[in-house]
């Protein structure tokens, strides 16, 4: 629920300009969005009880904002696509996107495997050469490809990732097979730009995203076959106890778009260490709040700590992507002077 005194994400104010100007417009919009785009506004919108006026008006005059910043002039310009999905997604994101959009990629196939459940995914893929699934799960988001790959065998689970992790582009060739057996038409030949998709950071942000056991289990596994690549994995990886690597004006950012109950959540349990990275950047009152709400939250399940973890890593990685904030920790971040 929306209420005056909270802040509200970005998801929100979306949610709430898109049920300001009515159904038809509305669908028009949602038409040009992502599946997991679509997926997260809609979450909004089911949790839009009650909206103060503060909150509508600022939704509209943000949206006003961004469409005066902006202007028609250059659209189709290869420069003002690649500025453009940069800025929106950070280059990490917009990399990949830019490839589909600008090297003339058939990935239709491929594109509806995001609009589907994890388990039909698994079915459709699941008898497929190893090296087919590594890319389809590269092509994946980070959090549906560790669903995806958190219901696969456990006995392939570390090498699908290790292929992950080594992929190192995929030519148009194997674009091409993948979308054969997806049923798709690819337009490309042997001479093509490869699509820049895998690599070890791939493999971390899927890590990311996988229930901590199984994590372990594959880790191990890669460890025991490559243990170079598994610290190199392992270095790109950002957890939750990584939060107090981060500075404290980017802890303050993270903690505005988080709501109380999801960090009651994802405080329950942790280390002292990570609690007075919280409290400390938080006024004394919050703070105090904030130790009795903890305080007063009975026993909870493991999976529902980890879901509430897993949403502000999310919001964290969106932050840095964004420029916002700066991830410290498993980045390895360069030492400031």
């Amino acid at each position: 629920m929306a209420k005056a005194e909270e802040n509200i994400d970005g998801a929100q104010k979306a949610a709430i300009f898109l049920m300001v100007i009515g159904e038809a417009a509305a669908a028009q919009v949602m038409k040009h969005l992502g599946p997991r785009e679509v997926q997260k506004i809609g979450v909004a919108m089911s949790g839009l009880e009650v909206v103060s006026p503060s909150n509508v008006s600022t939704s509209i005059n943000e949206f006003m904002s961004s469409v005066r910043s902006h202007t028609g002039i250059g659209i189709g310009n290869e420069d003002y696509i690649r500025n453009v999905l940069t800025n929106a997604l950070g280059e990490d994101k917009a990399g990949s996107m830019i490839d589909r959009i600008l090297l003339g990629g058939n990935t239709k196939g491929l594109e509806s495997l995001k609009w589907m459940d994890a388990r039909a995914v698994v079915e459709l893929i699941r008898f497929e050469h190893p090296q087919i699934i590594a890319i389809v799960l590269s092509y994946l988001d980070s959090d549906q490809a560790a669903e995806v790959l958190s219901l696969l065998p456990e006995n392939t689970r570390a090498d699908l990732l290790m292929r992950i992790a080594t992929m190192d582009g995929i030519q148009p060739a194997a674009m091409k097979e993948l979308n054969d057996m997806l049923e798709q038409q690819l337009r490309g030949g042997a001479g093509g730009q490869q699509s820049s998709m895998g690599g070890i950071k791939c493999a971390a942000e899927i890590l990311n995203f996988i229930d901590r056991s199984v994590e372990a289990a594959i880790s191990e596994k890669i460890t025991e076959h490559d243990a170079e690549l598994a610290e190199r994995i392992q270095d790109l990886m950002f957890t939750f106890e990584n939060i107090v690597d981060i500075d404290d004006r980017g802890v303050q950012a993270l903690l505005r778009e988080v709501s109380t109950e999801n960090l009651v959540l994802a405080l329950k349990g942790t280390d002292d260490g990570i609690q007075e990275k919280i409290f400390s950047n938080m006024s004394s009152r919050a703070a105090e709040m904030l130790r009795d709400d903890l305080d007063a939250k009975g026993p909870v399940k493991v999976s529902e700590v980890e879901a509430a973890q897993k949403e502000i890593l999310s919001i964290a990685r969106r932050l840095a992507d964004e420029g916002t904030i700066s991830l410290g920790g498993g980045g390895g971040g360069e030492e400031m002077i």
